[in-house]
């Protein structure tokens, strides 16, 4: 069979693979039809991705139809069509007895960690495959693991109906947020640097938008906010300079919340955060999305409208990630097709 895989930085191959087979009764052998491309993908490429090992197959953005089913498998049935949730855990550690698997200290994410689902098939136990209605298209089933991590970043920030959420960034990551806050029945301001992501965002329900290079980003939220602040400022870009804004334009008893990797510290005061007493939470992966977001997907409450922008056959992937890496103000978000 096919595969993609990345064997070192700045090198994608595609291989003629050995086909993977059943071999413990709780598995499910999956026909992969569409792979999200996801930054953490280009990161990987590029050498970036502090977590990923080498050499990868990569791809953890995966919907497909199941082929066929170990005997102890009772959740789902061969023709079901599924989506993937990348991550395994140990189930014995602080974080997995607390209902955190996904910081569980020996976490694996499929497609970074093990190699992931850019090939024509996969297996895996059933816990990790969740069943969509086969109605749904096979571009909004694969939208599914994006929407998770949008749904873990309002869940981290406890977005209730009324507040006033404030989310930097309006690419993937920031409108899978926003569509999600919006879902929470939150007000939402949306920042980003380039007008075309905005006007998007604007379309999928932001209430207001902010282009930093145009006008003073506080300045704004307090005239939005009478003064108060956000109630909630979500991080989708992660750089120092961002996390720094996040607390200066908190409202008092606010969240904070990143989703950044980065590794360079920022410089903030303590006096902001004791004085406002804010909570400050990093969202990583999900926990128990994946149930919530298929059920929004099945009944049509959750689409991408317009958010997947481009498709590549399995063929075409070195111009595939050639593509996104020199038109990012293109691209919003790219799928493989594996047909």
């Amino acid at each position: 069979m096919k595969a993609i895989r990345i064997p070192e930085a700045n090198i994608i191959e595609t291989l003629d693979v050995v086909e993977p087979a059943i071999e413990q009764e709780n598995e499910v052998k999956i026909k992969v039809k569409r792979v999200g491309i996801c930054g953490s993908d280009m990161h990987i490429y590029h050498g970036t991705n502090p977590l990923a090992t080498y050499p990868r197959i990569v791809g953890h953005e995966v919907a497909g139809e199941i082929v066929e089913i170990g005997t102890n498998v009772s959740n789902v049935a061969v023709g079901d069509h599924v989506v993937i949730e990348p991550i395994s855990y140990c189930g014995e550690c602080y974080a997995c007895k607390n209902e955190r698997p996904n910081v569980c200290k020996e976490v694996s994410v499929f497609g970074v960690h093990e190699d992931g689902g850019m090939r024509e098939f996969a297996v895996l136990p059933e816990r990790q495959v969740h069943k969509v209605d086969s109605e749904i298209s096979w571009d909004e089933a694969v939208m599914a693991e994006p929407y998770t991590i949008g749904a873990q970043a309002t869940w981290r920030g406890n977005v209730q109906e009324g507040q006033t959420v404030f989310i930097q960034g309006a690419g993937p990551i920031g409108i899978t947020v926003l569509k999600m806050a919006k879902l929470r029945g939150a007000i939402v301001i949306i920042s980003d640097m380039t007008n075309e992501r905005l006007a998007f965002a604007k379309e999928n329900g932001a209430d207001y938008i902010i282009n930093p290079s145009e006008v003073d980003v506080k300045e704004r939220i307090n005239e939005i906010t009478n003064d108060e602040g956000a109630n909630v400022v979500i991080d989708a870009v992660g750089m120092p300079q961002t996390f720094e804004l996040s607390v200066d334009v908190a409202s008092p008893a606010g969240n904070v919340v990143t989703l950044g990797f980065n590794a360079t510290p920022s410089s903030i005061a303590l006096m902001p955060i004791t004085k406002k007493e804010l909570t400050i939470t990093g969202s990583r992966l999900q926990t128990n999305q994946f149930g919530k977001v298929v059920e929004l997907i099945n009944s049509k409450e959750l689409t991408h409208e317009g958010l997947v922008t481009h498709r590549f056959h399995i063929s075409q992937v070195k111009e595939a990630f050639e593509f996104i890496e020199k038109n990012p103000d293109k691209v919003r978000k790219a799928v493989i097709e594996i047909e």
